[in-house]
């Protein structure tokens, strides 16, 4: 099955083909018809298509983005977590962090997780999501913004990815009366230019007196803390996707490489190289698919899913969390440095 079918496709039919899967010839029956992840497939197929290393290498100015960024939406992938009374797709939290181990696989820049994480803050307060690249703020538990008297929005985010390419920015604000969740249009607000490890935007937006396009209170039970957990499981899942893929292209290429007559996956420190890989990647997996099946399975997030879930992502995007993802990372990059392979090579 190909993507290309939901071009023109009514997003409501979209929405069925999501839902349930009754094999062909079946006989009817009254029990539940058991369900596939239509939407992580539909994911993959788009990012083979137009988002393969190979397109990407070749594009320098980054033409390749706007073509996925509409294949992405018209298969309703950035509002998977958006209820379809505000104009989402209605998918489970369980398959859209399915798209996310995907998006992690491919390593694709472009804001989906952000949207989607948007779109799932908005709708914890039942605000509708707009169309267009959105992303989320605050990004640190440190930061905070202040909701005024007059309703409007004041303080500095730091790290806010992908802000500089958002039309909208989804913010969780402190005010006298509690919490509150705002749509706010990015262009109301100053962004400074940042940017991360991978090159991709980390930014800093000031809200200076914002008047935010809605704004109701936050519900009960939900903080700050909730929305850096579902961040964190969020970002552990990329990461653990592109371990993932790290992993299959270190393998690969090493049982194509010959030096000195034969495959360099026959040399010790080769091997000791990739299996430190796997063992890590094989952990990262493990942990990240746990404090994701925490999440989707849970009801709210008290202090029994706080706890199981950050033993998978980790408490804190810090210290031993960096060091840890570097030890991750590094048998790779030393394997592909041995080998003379440049950034973001893919076989």
């Amino acid at each position: 099955m190909s993507w290309r079918w939901l071009r023109g496709t009514p997003r409501r039919q979209i929405r069925a083909r999501w839902r349930w899967y009754r094999p062909p010839n079946s006989p009817p029956s009254s029990r539940p018809r058991f369900r596939r992840n239509i939407v992580a497939e539909t994911a993959e197929k788009i990012f083979a298509d137009l988002a393969d290393a190979q397109t990407i290498n070749h594009d320098k100015k980054g033409a390749w983005k706007a073509p996925l960024w509409q294949a992405l939406t018209e298969a309703g992938l950035p509002l998977s977590w958006v209820a379809e009374d505000c104009a989402g797709s209605g998918a489970s939290l369980a398959e859209g962090f399915s798209v996310l181990s995907a998006a992690g696989r491919f390593a694709i820049a472009v804001p989906l997780a952000e949207t989607m994480l948007a779109g799932w803050l908005l709708a914890q307060a039942e605000i509708a999501s707009p169309e267009g690249a959105m992303t989320v703020a605050p990004a640190s538990p440190k930061d905070r913004i202040a909701v005024g008297a007059d309703g409007t929005l004041s303080g500095r985010a730091r790290g806010i990815p992908f802000a500089g390419d958002a039309s909208h920015i989804a913010v969780l604000a402190h005010g006298s009366g509690g919490l509150s969740i705002a749509l706010v249009d990015a262009a109301s607000c100053r962004i400074e230019a940042g940017l991360n490890l991978a090159s991709d935007g980390s930014d800093t937006v000031t809200f200076n007196n914002v008047a935010p396009i809605a704004i109701k209170p936050a519900p009960k039970g939900f903080d700050q803390t909730s929305l850096m957990l579902m961040g964190a499981v969020a970002r552990s899942l990329q990461i653990a996707g592109a371990l993932e893929s790290m992993l299959e292209i270190s393998v690969r290429y090493s049982n194509e490489r010959v030096a000195f007559e034969k495959k360099i996956s026959k040399f010790q420190a080769v091997q000791h190289n990739l299996a430190r890989l796997a063992g890590e990647t094989a952990a990262a997996m493990t942990a990240a698919s746990s404090a994701a099946d925490t999440i989707a399975n849970a009801h709210g997030f008290d202090d029994a899913v706080f706890l199981e879930a950050t033993a998978g992502c980790g408490d804190r995007p810090s210290g031993a969390w960096r060091d840890r993802l570097h030890a991750r990372a590094h048998p790779a990059s030393l394997h592909h440095a041995r080998i003379g392979v440049a950034r973001r090579f893919r076989p």
